[in-house]
């Protein structure tokens, strides 16, 4: 088995660049939890818009007709039934199959944090939030239909449920850790060229790329 050592220059670099990256991690850590405060006032769906709660006054819907010849509506659910159906990514959205009271099956992305839930929530009645139809060409992505259809199809290939809105809030752990995560390899690629490039220019480190010589220099060689 063969083994490639890496460059006493790289790693020390890297661990330099490692170090500063915490530092700039622990001072992300600082200013995340106002800027989840603005993603969740950002992701807050009002009762009654799209992705909200729906209230009593917002038509229940039974079938794809009623889908159809309705603005808004919502759709009752015998709890998370559409969750154990599994779904798919359809773009940037994860869509789950929905079943409807007539048993036709339609795929729909829900905003969770506006579910309502009578009785249980995995075996009780609960309330989708109120949604709008999307007509998009569904068949445009096998994977997403091999994916949510890999129970029982889905009856029409020609829309989508928009439950969604402007919701979706992300859980703050999740948020946090993108914001350092990210924060931390950007730091991580910013100052290890900047690093190993002045250890060069103070000749602790071999350069990379060896400076071209100024004009008028002539380069010695190793006989000279």
């Amino acid at each position: 088995m063969r083994y490639t050592r890496m460059r006493f220059d790289i790693w020390l670099t890297l661990l330099i660049a490692f170090g500063i990256s915490l530092g700039t991690t622990k001072l992300t850590q600082l200013i995340v939890p106002s800027l989840y405060e603005q993603h969740v006032e950002d992701h807050t769906v009002a009762d009654g818009d799209i992705g909200g709660k729906a209230g009593a006054e917002v038509f229940r819907a039974q079938d794809v007709d009623d889908l159809l010849n309705h603005d808004t509506f919502t759709i009752l659910s015998d709890g998370i039934e559409y969750c154990n159906r599994g779904g798919g990514y359809y773009g940037n959205h994860y869509m789950n199959a929905v079943t409807l009271p007539s048993g036709e099956l339609v795929a729909a992305v829900i905003n969770s944090d506006s579910v309502q839930s009578e009785g249980d929530y995995f075996s009780g009645v609960n309330t989708l939030p109120v949604g709008r139809v999307v007509f998009e060409d569904l068949e445009s992505s096998e994977s997403f239909l091999r994916q949510i259809e890999h129970s029982e199809p889905l009856s029409r290939h020609d829309f989508y449920i928009d439950m969604l809105g402007t919701g979706g809030k992300v859980q703050e752990v999740d948020y946090v850790e993108r914001w350092t995560g990210t924060v931390q390899a950007v730091t991580i690629l910013v100052c290890f060229p900047l690093i190993h490039s002045l250890g060069a220019k103070l000749g602790i480190f071999p350069y990379f790329f060896p400076p071209r010589p100024k004009k008028g220099e002539e380069q010695k060689s190793e006989w000279d």
